[in-house]
């Protein structure tokens, strides 16, 4: 389940600002498409069902889910963009989403490569 959350979150991220109208505010715009592609990107290379080249322990990207997580949460008010309700909101709404998903995710690691 973790997986198709982790996919979903990257692409409705990615289209964010085009989605909910906020493709002018620029620092906003960036975050999102930094951490939907970010995200993308992980997913990708982690140890999980769906990751396609099954590189990455599950625990390393479950700490870069919170780290980013907890960084989208600070992100309206360090990059100045707390005034755009549509930014600001889909930022909190964002990091809420991926900190609960990460919260109620079981941690069982996938055996390696080298260990099939």
């Amino acid at each position: 389940m973790h997986g198709i959350a982790d996919y979903s979150y990257a692409a409705l991220l990615t289209a964010a600002p085009k989605l909910f109208g906020f493709e002018n505010e620029k620092s906003a715009s960036l975050l999102c498409y930094g951490l939907g592609g970010g995200a993308l990107l992980y997913s990708l290379f982690t140890r999980y069902e769906l990751g396609v080249f099954k590189l990455m322990p599950f625990k390393t990207h479950l700490a870069i889910d919170l780290a980013s997580n907890i960084a989208a949460l600070a992100a309206p008010w360090v990059l100045g963009f707390s005034q755009n309700k549509r930014a600001c909101n889909t930022c909190l709404v964002a990091a809420t989403t991926g900190l609960v998903v990460s919260a109620f995710t079981q941690t069982d690691e996938m055996p390696a490569i080298a260990d099939l």
